[in-house]
């Protein structure tokens, strides 16, 4: 028999360019220096496609093809259940990833211990925790009622031959960085393994119909280490968000085949594990300074859920020649987009003053409905006036000063009146929306001089 070539190639860690030498600059995603070699095989090795396992290719007729709605299974955390779009669906690829210690293990084993004490089937499959490990920190999580399975391995021909045979209902693996498969080349976590490795999970999922949460590390830019084309083949992509030093948690949908993308939810890391929070408006507005300059109160839109946020500003006066202008949560380039409108329009002297703003609570936000908030933060710390704890700013602000609407103006005004505030602040054209929802006072304003002169006085 001929033996196979072994040849060398370049892939782009960020996006998956294949290349035959080494360039600086990645052609595709134009990234620099992120082509790495791996050493590949050119023997045939069986097909990892989702049709691989079938003996013969068939075409049907799309009229053919029966439809039956699919039960989604209850993972007993309603924030999860959230961001997935109503409950884990069968045979879904679900890609977790987050900074090391943020919770991605411990969120996956809570929901582990509650899918098995429903009476589901899991295995929980780990490359970098031994059995011991895992039972330790399954036991400060709570009782496991039914026994949850457990497998410490990262051969993925032995994982898939187990897997075929017990044919679990949910598979944790954790992680898919440390996962090797026998017919490609190179070392866990290289280009080529972590592609291959999902090709072969994702046949796995869809053939039998097993759902499977993988857990990925994330680069030091916030992306899951390895190509970009991982994302693309799973079916759900998750990012578990929140400074690892503080104790809330954001779960963000990336990516979702079976819901929508824009959804979050909102944990609280405790010494017993992560707690939902049922009301994150409440949540991130707790110890908000009744009156102090410079903070103000917004509402965002997480796909259909309104929270309620605090926008901290800080003007003074620079002692250098080149200002500082610092963001945190928010987009630095709007930022400074919102002090040039406010100087030009309003005519504040913002150009020789340092500004600081921060989004309290960690989240991080690029809505144009916070724009308005974020102006009235700046020049209420630049004039001195403290607005009042009562008041909600919502608008989206133009480059001519003028205040534009914003979408589903009338849940986050319900929201506001739920938590007790009485005067919001909106966009002129939404208040033909909002004018019949009683209980609380309506400041309709056509651009941001208004809104300056209706808030500070």
């Amino acid at each position: 028999m001929a033996k196979a070539k072994v040849k060398s190639v370049f892939f782009c860690k960020d996006c998956g360019y294949e290349s035959p030498k080494w360039m600086g600059q990645c052609p595709a995603c134009k990234a620099w220096n992120t082509m790495t070699e791996e050493i590949v095989s050119t023997a045939k090795t069986q097909s990892t496609g989702i049709g691989a396992r079938n003996q013969v290719a068939e075409a049907k007729k799309l009229s053919e093809i029966n439809i039956e709605e699919t039960d989604r299974i209850n993972s007993g955390m309603t924030e999860l259940d959230r961001v997935l779009g109503g409950g884990i669906v069968p045979g879904s690829l679900v890609l977790v990833g987050g900074d090391p210690g943020i919770g991605k293990s411990t969120l996956l084993l809570q929901t582990c211990r509650l899918l098995s004490n429903s009476g589901h089937q899991v295995l929980y499959i780990s490359g970098e925790e031994s059995l011991k490990q895992i039972k330790m920190r399954a036991e400060r999580l709570g009782s496991f009622d039914n026994d949850m399975e457990l497998l410490c391995e990262t051969d993925l021909t032995l994982i898939s031959g187990i897997l075929e045979q017990k044919k679990p209902e949910i598979v944790i693996i954790d992680s898919i960085q440390t996962m090797f498969n026998q017919d490609v080349s190179g070392s866990p976590g290289s280009v080529s393994q972590v592609r291959e490795s999902t090709a072969v999970l994702l046949q796995l999922s869809k053939n039998l119909g097993i759902s499977i949460f993988i857990v990925g590390h994330v680069t030091k830019e916030g992306m899951v280490a390895g190509p970009r084309v991982l994302e693309h083949m799973v079916d759900t992509v998750l990012y578990f968000e929140g400074d690892r030093h503080a104790s809330y948690r954001i779960l963000r949908g990336v990516k979702n085949r079976f819901g929508s993308t824009n959804e979050i939810g909102v944990f609280e890391m405790r010494e017993e594990g992560l707690v939902e929070v049922a009301n994150p408006s409440e949540y991130m507005l707790s110890g908000k300074p009744g009156d102090a300059s410079g903070s103000v109160t917004t509402c965002s839109m997480e796909g259909t859920r309104p929270i309620l946020l605090e926008i901290q500003a800080l003007v003074c006066a620079t002692n250098f020649g080149f200002p500082k202008r610092q963001s945190a949560g928010a987009d630095i380039n709007r930022v400074n987009l919102l002090m040039a409108v406010l100087e030009k329009r309003h005519g504040l002297h913002l150009g020789n003053c340092d500004a600081y703003v921060n989004i309290a609570g960690g989240m991080r936000i690029s809505e144009p409905a916070v724009d308005l908030g974020i102006a009235m933060a700046i020049a209420s710390s630049f004039l001195n006036v403290p607005i009042s704890a009562k008041t909600l700013v919502i608008g989206e602000v133009g480059l001519s000063g003028e205040v534009r609407a914003v979408n589903m103006i009338e849940q986050r005004v319900n929201e506001a009146i739920k938590l007790g505030f009485d005067t919001v602040v909106i966009p002129k054209v939404c208040y033909e929306r909002v004018k019949g929802i009683k209980g609380c006072k309506y400041v309709p304003v056509d651009n941001v001089r208004e809104a300056i002169s209706a808030v500070c006085g």
